[in-house]
């Protein structure tokens, strides 16, 4: 009798080994990390997974350069039509500096994952 709950035991712990638990991964953007490109009209961040739009966004930075501190710039980021794309567009042309771009995306499966990158405009 003694053996039936070690067995339920074994097939449960067998059972949650085998459930994987992915995060959505950044697999490509545009422009790229620490690129410098033409004044961009978007910013692509392309994701491994289905992310929801109520909990994914980003912000666009453009950095500080002497006598001028950092300067968040107006945006708006939204989901592509494939879900696993957040596109973020600047409400104007982005002047010559550099800049970054921090991103926080929920995947459908819940997991949270953020992170950030830098490029240039020319």
């Amino acid at each position: 009798m003694r053996r039936f709950p070690v067995l339920i035991a074994a097939a449960a712990t067998l059972a949650l080994a085998g459930t994987a638990y992915a995060h959505p991964k950044l697999l490509s953007a545009s422009p790229s990390a620490n690129a410098t490109v033409a004044k961009p009209t978007h910013i692509e961040l392309h994701f491994s997974e289905k992310l929801l739009p109520a909990f994914s966004k980003a912000e666009l930075t453009m950095a500080a350069m002497p006598g001028m501190a950092a300067m968040k710039m107006a945006s708006v980021a939204k989901l592509g039509p494939d879900l696993r794309t957040l596109i973020v567009t600047p409400n104007g042309s982005l002047p010559h500096g550099r800049y970054s771009v921090a991103w926080q995306v929920v995947s459908t499966d819940t997991h949270k994952v953020a992170g950030s990158y830098a490029f240039a405009v020319k």
